[in-house]
């Protein structure tokens, strides 16, 4: 993922790019502002080629999206496993905040060799050298020649999977770049910024037989584990509803030019009203209800509230004549999406960084037994609960994730999740497994960031959610509550 997933302001992608980056900018993840390129485009736009053209910021941004799904270019990626390898050969693109974080975390796994690193400052990519060479492992290439460097990275021939840990706006580039030269991809959230790039994306993973899948740490979080396996149980009784969130306050990370330089995320303030963030909500409770995999998300309505904190907050932190008084923020401060499925089900979505508030990502289910509530974790279900009192869900422990009980304490950042999600990556590609969620997955959770805005700029309108599986979520199957393998 892209930022902190849990209270503490945890690393980030660090990049930076304007409103139109320059190509070189498409990969820089730390000091400098950008010049001219790639630009927000049609946000509601029609599925497109997997060229995805980008337009001019605002343009075409009204257009529903397409009512019926394009053709299939190849056989669904749906349950595909992964080929059987015994080392796991990878390429990282991006080494800021985030892929510099990460890069401990895939160092620690068996089985794993780090090939190759992208990075446009030379001395970040050489100081992550050095680490892979401390971990026992040969120099590997470095990447930090011109703005097309992810593509000669993508090019060789000796890579099994391509991790991507740059700006948003750039990962529809790699995750393109990476597929059309043979490799699976790894991409931080979310995978891309407009709707035709998803389609492209989709269509990319079938025709090349690639995995593109989207890192959401969050779908390994322990509650949100624990939580699948109960609902999953039937603990919680036909399932009902279910909410999410990235409520997270980086007012101060947001004007923080070490922090995000550029400033590049907080540029996307200035372009789109909608949910900029939906991945760590959207994930965790599509699982809970088997999206994709017996339901589907349909429709999306959303509504957001004035664009008035960062700007608040510039007035009162950031010293008069800072290049961001340039700046003019649209984005609500916060959105409310509300999500219907095929089964009627409805999922409460919030995105909020910009006003002062605690940190939660709501992560609630309901059923006709009961309910699950986080932040703090609280739980009321029948028949073990009575008299209106929430009980303890530290009661329910044995209801853990395998991965949480082969690993209590597990390393890394947000608390542990980043481990967990390189842990069980690795595996599936080790022992040949399918990957825990798909090219689908990433598309249905990255939607809401088009699709809010259009709902918000068309005064709360409905907006079809595309069927990106093209009917095989009809199709149980399994996802993150997977039985552990026999290596």
């Amino acid at each position: 993922m892209n930022d902190a997933a849990t209270p503490n302001h945890g690393p980030a992608d660090g990049a930076d790019n304007d409103v139109s980056p320059s190509r070189r900018s498409v990969l820089r993840t730390t000091a400098g502002v950008a010049g001219a390129g790639l630009a927000l485009g049609a946000v509601g736009a029609a599925p497109a080629s997997a060229a995805g053209a980008a337009t001019a910021p605002g343009a075409a941004d009204h257009r529903p999206p397409q009512q019926s799904a394009p053709p299939r270019k190849g056989p669904t990626m749906a349950g595909v496993p992964f080929e059987r390898r015994s080392t796991v050969r990878v390429g990282i693109i991006g080494l800021g905040n985030r892929g510099s974080s990460m890069l401990p975390i895939f160092l620690t796994q068996p089985g794993v060799r780090i090939v190759a690193l992208c990075e446009p400052v030379r001395e970040k990519a050489e100081r992550a050298a050095a680490k892979v060479v401390a971990a026992g492992q040969p120099a590997p290439a470095i990447y930090a020649k011109d703005e097309d460097d992810y593509r000669r990275l993508c090019e060789r021939g000796d890579l099994d999977l391509v991790y991507v840990a740059t700006p948003w706006e750039t990962h529809f580039a790699m995750a393109k770049a990476a597929m059309l030269n043979g490799k699976h991809v790894g991409v931080e959230c979310p995978v891309a910024m407009r709707l035709d790039e998803l389609w492209a994306l989709v269509d990319l993973s079938e025709r090349t037989r690639r995995h593109c899948m989207q890192l959401e740490n969050c779908c390994y979080g322990r509650n949100e584990l624990r939580v699948l396996r109960m609902a999953h149980a039937g603990l919680f009784g036909e399932l009902l509803h279910t909410a999410g969130a990235y409520n997270h306050d980086l007012r101060d990370l947001l004007f923080d030019p070490d922090y995000y330089e550029g400033p590049w995320r907080r540029k996307w303030h200035t372009r789109l009203r909608g949910d900029l963030y939906p991945n760590h909500a959207f994930g965790p409770v599509a699982n809970y209800l088997d999206v994709n995999r017996g339901d589907r998300a349909v429709s999306i309505v959303s509504f957001g509230t004035p664009a008035l904190g960062l700007a608040e907050y510039r007035e009162a932190n950031v010293p008069a004549g800072d290049p961001s008084y340039k700046e003019t923020y649209t984005s609500a401060d916060r959105t409310f999406s509300m999500v219907r499925t095929a089964k009627g089900r409805v999922i409460r979505l919030e995105h909020d960084v910009s006003t002062p508030h605690p940190y939660s990502r709501i992560n609630s289910l309901g059923g006709t037994k009961g309910v699950f509530e986080d932040y703090p974790a609280r739980i009321y279900l029948e028949p073990d609960h009575s008299n209106h009192q929430w009980g303890d869900f530290g009661r329910y422990a044995d209801w853990d994730h395998w991965l949480w009980k082969e690993h209590a304490n597990p390393p890394g950042g947000h608390g542990g999740m980043d481990y967990l999600l390189i842990f069980r990556l690795i595996q599936c590609l080790r022992l040949g497994l399918v990957p825990d969620f798909d090219v689908y997955d990433a598309a249905t959770w990255t939607a809401p960031v088009p699709l809010s805005h259009a709902s918000i700029k068309a005064q709360g309108a409905p907006q079809e959610i595309p069927d990106f599986t093209r009917g095989e979520w009809r199709k149980a199957r399994s996802g993150m509550d997977s039985a552990k393998p026999v290596e």
